[in-house]
């Protein structure tokens, strides 16, 4: 919290109110700037990596990454002597308030994504949050389905996220799958905008399976826009022939989300992701979102 409270007394101090509230996953930052009609929404995150490395995302209005370009600005602009031309008077300094229900719309904006009929009723399924930001909510929203959930990787205490867990250290939900008979395993990142997935015979299913499968199956409810799936230049060849011989064309970026979204947005797709488990449905949210991946996948 102390990466918090220094942004909050730094906004606060250009004039700007600030809206807290607390761990949640960077999707639902996301959404909630959109949601909330702020002007920016910010996310304190170290994704995939040790607590030691956290940093912060940026986000616009309509809820998306910033480009490069402006991110480079801002930090030329925080640095810069400059920035203190900007300050307001004492009157004028911004204030902070806290969202209470914050976690509710995140979990009633995810089960806006399925269908109504949708449920996971006796499913046993395996979920590891990385000791992030999902430890709360994404159990709630797979019980609240009906899921049977085992859970691994909930326990956070500042220094613990993705600690030998979660999406990049899967083996925990491989271990727990095969212990507990689970027809699944969901392991999210510290952040949970991606998702890896355990097969119930304990092994980790390719991203690029992952994306065709998905792919496949929006384009045989016709919700597959132009027909075509978004992904980067580290997906596979067998990715590709199996969309082609499907019809779906397969587009490929440099590799990171945000050059699968700008593809997106240039070009009217409303799907992509990575093989590492960032999958973007435009549909549903402007960033990866693990908890629709899992969701949409199931």
């Amino acid at each position: 919290y102390m990466i918090e409270s220094a942004l909050i007394s730094g906004i606060c101090s250009m004039g700007i109110d600030v809206l807290l509230v607390g761990p949640l996953p960077t999707p639902a930052i996301a959404f909630l700037t959109r949601s909330l009609r702020a002007d920016a929404g910010v996310m304190i995150s170290a994704s995939h990596n040790s607590y030691e490395d956290n940093g912060i995302k940026f986000f616009s209005r309509e809820g998306l990454k910033l480009p490069d370009e402006l991110e480079r600005q801002i930090e030329d602009l925080v640095v810069s002597q400059r920035i203190d031309s900007f300050r307001p008077t004492a009157s004028e300094i911004g204030k902070a308030f806290r969202i209470d229900d914050a976690e509710g719309r995140y979990i009633e904006f995810v089960k806006q994504s399925l269908p109504k009929r949708f449920d996971l009723e006796g499913m046993p399924v395996v979920v590891d949050c990385a000791h992030g930001a999902a430890y709360k909510v994404a159990p709630h929203i797979y019980r609240e389905l009906g899921a049977r959930v085992t859970v691994t990787g909930c326990d956070p205490d500042g220094t613990n996220i993705n600690r030998e867990c979660g999406a990049v250290h899967p083996r925990l939900v491989q271990e727990a799958v095969k212990a507990e008979g689970a027809a699944l395993g969901i392991a999210h990142d510290g952040d949970a905008d991606r998702a890896v997935f355990v097969a119930e015979d304990g092994q980790v299913v390719d991203g690029d399976q992952i994306l065709g499968a998905l792919a496949l199956d929006l384009k045989e409810r016709d919700l597959l826009a132009r027909r075509t799936v978004v992904t980067t230049m580290m997906s596979n060849i067998g990715l590709e022939q199996t969309m082609a011989r499907a019809g779906i064309k397969l587009v490929r970026t440099p590799v990171g989300d945000r050059y699968i979204l700008e593809r997106m947005l240039q070009e009217d797709y409303n799907f992509g992701g990575e093989q590492s488990g960032h999958i973007i449905f435009l549909d549903h949210n402007t960033t990866g979102d693990g908890l629709i991946s899992a969701l949409q996948l199931m």
